[in-house]
């Protein structure tokens, strides 16, 4: 099950924090400007409410982490998710086996970073599209999405993690107003 917030700026961040694990809480406090910590906020909110719906689940979750920093449901590892955010929406994926999730917002790239993160094919599929920016956020979310699966973090092959992830699928998805765009990576 996936869950977006897109109006982030409604989100009374007091409030939320209130409702915030302690060691969320304390975690997001570590985040420098406001935006950021409404936008991680709203993204533990919605694996609240999705622990809620799907599972009944109404404490605020506990995490411990994997070796390189994926987080777990202290209390039932049986249930998989994934956070992400970024100033214009904040997602998360809930499902009964791993999944990653990420969202960006549309930002420039510079010729070095798209060298340095996309293979060559895909460097010429984003030169080719019609709109570059969202071609590089659409390939961008995915190589995140299959890390944040794999629980690995961004490792060396960022530029082949897709051609080795064929085991893999995904789903992109772009918001209508075409603010952020977010891909969801399961595998078969």
């Amino acid at each position: 099950m996936i869950y977006v917030n897109d109006d982030l700026q409604a989100l009374d961040l007091g409030h939320a924090l209130t409702l915030l694990s302690p060691q969320r809480r304390e975690y997001l406090m570590r985040f420098r400007n406001e935006t950021s910590r409404r936008a991680g906020a709203a993204a533990y909110l919605l694996l609240c409410k999705g622990l809620r719906e799907l599972y009944g689940i109404t404490q605020p979750p506990l995490f411990t982490f994997g070796a390189h920093g994926k987080p777990f449901l202290a209390d039932h590892p049986q249930i998989h998710f994934s956070l992400s955010h970024c100033r214009e929406a904040a997602v998360c994926a809930i499902s009964d086996r791993p999944i990653g999730i990420d969202v960006e917002s549309p930002r420039s790239f510079s010729p070095s970073l798209l060298s340095y993160t996309m293979s060559p094919e895909e460097v010429e599929s984003i030169r080719s599209d019609a709109d570059p920016t969202m071609a590089f956020l659409r390939l961008w979310t995915r190589k995140e999405a299959a890390f944040k699966l794999q629980g690995t973090g961004i490792t060396d092959d960022i530029r082949l993690v897709l051609q080795h992830s064929s085991h893999l699928l995904f789903k992109t998805y772009a918001s209508p107003d075409q603010r952020y765009v977010y891909s969801v990576c399961w595998g078969e």
